[in-house]
């Protein structure tokens, strides 16, 4: 059994998991993907298949062959190693807790509101 997604209009509309052979008599477009592949890395030190695991409202890409969520904030860019979107800095390692501000683009400390 694999995982495969259903792509419409470049986006995954659907992840199932099936035998090829059975995909194979689907309609639509269908693309595998591997539950344990995230950011070009597989999990388990097999070989990454297709950047990321597809997930429905993803992109599938296929000039990279790659899925990726789509972009969270405007000044993001697109890793192309990876397929994973970067903030134009990066967050700050400490004990706090940040989200991101893309007006002023910068990482601010999240505050809990009760």
């Amino acid at each position: 059994m694999a995982h495969f997604a259903k792509i419409e209009n470049n986006l995954v509309a659907q992840v199932i998991v099936a035998e090829q052979d059975w995909v194979d008599g689907l309609d639509g477009v269908w693309v595998q993907t591997s539950y344990n592949t995230q950011g070009g890395v597989h999990s388990d030190g097999g070989t990454p298949l297709r950047k990321n695991y597809a997930g429905i409202g993803y992109i599938y890409d296929s000039v990279r062959d790659a899925f990726y969520d789509p972009r969270p904030y405007p000044s993001w860019a697109l890793n192309e190693t990876s397929c994973v979107w970067e903030a134009p800095s990066e967050m700050p390692d400490d004990d706090k807790m940040y989200t991101w501000d893309e007006d002023t683009t910068s990482w601010v400390v999240f505050e809990k509101r009760i």
